[in-house]
């Protein structure tokens, strides 16, 4: 049914070892769900029934996570394997009394163990409530997720409207799951997003950060923005308001899709860069009229921007520094004075910059020589860097003659 050979080898030697020490051990969820929709499947968690002391004292080269949901990561020099132990989940039965809560009744500590059955009803979506065992080759599947893969529909393991209560990043995961395996969303799962979709902004913002990475770094991010839109749902990732004008929509699109071209041609990417591209059209509006931005007013603004965004999503500080970074040099590669191109290109966020530049003006839809001018500056020797600059001086000076009605040749 699965073909083995492409998963992990520490993987299914860490479930024969707990098989052999006579425990329940399967590979589950999204790598088994991957395998079988034809992607090549890259992560491999393990849920079993030794709880996280026993499967510490079975395996060496691990160590216990979690307060809130004890896990345990089993790790040898280039692989680790998050392993969980089946949990029971919120059952009728249950004694709320055993969960460790704060003053605010937030659980702090969850750990009630079950069965199988118990944990994979815990799962969002049937396609991600697959269990295999690779010693069988064979998949348990206790709510039609195998059919539901042949089908090519994303639906909810239980109602929808109460899991997504329970946790409201189940929207965003619907989102992601289908524009990644190509398919459609379950009307149920649908009423639900548009229901319980506003339940997204009580999310920790820690949390949102991490889907804002897995939704638009992972070579998906223009569909996954479209469908995000269509859903009312972009708003709790991104501050930046889209409908602002056509070139805040374009330039949005255009980022993302540069993200999606980079991941496939297999370049380097970072959350950075496409945050100062999404929240750019905010910080021009704060900033700017019709005709030019108030320079006092943009560096004056850039951190109340990230502030905004921060509320939704957190922004390591690295990144904000690389935000601003990226910003302030939008304006330094305008001015195109003395010796600065030549410094210019030596800035370690030269190169993020550029690129940036020359999504805006694709954004702008509007002819521009600036990204040329630059596109030749860089790949030229120090001699023709000067003779560019020298012909760019004269080309103003003579711009500002016309303007003023001088000419150079009556001087």
């Amino acid at each position: 049914m699965i073909d083995s050979s492409k998963f992990s080898k520490f993987a299914i030697s860490i479930v024969h070892t707990l098989q052999e020490n006579n425990f329940e051990a399967y590979l589950v969820g999204g790598c088994i769900r991957d395998a079988l929709t034809g992607i090549n499947p890259k992560d491999f968690d393990i849920a079993t029934n030794a709880k996280p002391e026993e499967i510490r004292r079975i395996f060496k080269a691990s160590r216990i996570i979690g307060k809130r949901f004890k896990l345990v990561h089993v790790f040898n020099r280039s692989e680790l394997i998050e392993v969980a132990t089946f949990r029971a989940g919120k059952l009728k039965s249950q004694n709320p009394n055993n969960f460790v809560k704060d003053d605010s009744g937030k659980i702090l500590r969850d750990n009630t163990w079950g069965t199988i059955q118990q944990d994979c009803h815990r799962r969002d979506f049937t396609v991600n409530a697959l269990y295999y065992c690779p010693s069988r080759n064979k998949v348990q599947d206790f709510h039609g997720g195998l059919k539901h893969i042949n089908k090519k529909i994303l639906v909810s393991i239980g109602d929808p409207q109460g899991r997504f209560e329970e946790d409201p990043v189940r929207a965003l995961r619907a989102v992601r799951f289908s524009t990644k395996l190509g398919f459609k969303i379950d009307n149920k799962v649908k009423d639900a997003i548009y229901d319980k979709g506003h339940l997204l902004s009580g999310v920790s913002n820690a949390r949102l950060f991490d889907e804002f990475c897995k939704i638009f770094l992972n070579g998906h991010a223009e569909k996954n923005f479209k469908k995000l839109n269509s859903f009312n749902l972009s708003k709790y990732l991104i501050s930046s308001n889209p409908g602002l004008s056509d070139f805040s929509m374009n330039l949005m699109i255009e980022a993302l899709r540069n993200t999606d071209k980079r991941i496939k041609n297999k370049k380097s990417i970072t959350p950075g860069f496409l945050l100062a591209a999404l929240l750019w059209p905010s910080l021009i509006e704060k900033c700017s009229n019709k005709e030019e931005i108030n320079i006092r007013k943009f560096f004056r603004s850039m951190d109340g921007i990230l502030k905004e965004q921060h509320r939704l999503t957190a922004i390591p500080r690295k990144f904000q520094t690389y935000i601003k970074d990226i910003w302030v040099l939008q304006l330094k590669l305008e001015s195109r004075i003395g010796k600065y191109p030549h410094k210019l290109v030596k800035h370690s966020r030269f190169r993020a910059a550029y690129d940036f530049l020359l999504i805006r003006e694709l954004a702008a839809r509007e002819k521009s020589t600036l990204g040329k001018w630059w596109t030749k500056f860089q790949n030229k020797n120090h001699s023709e860097r000067e003779i560019a600059i020298n012909a760019l001086k004269v080309k103003r000076e003579q711009e500002a003659d016309k303007k003023f009605g001088f000419s150079s040749e009556l001087i």
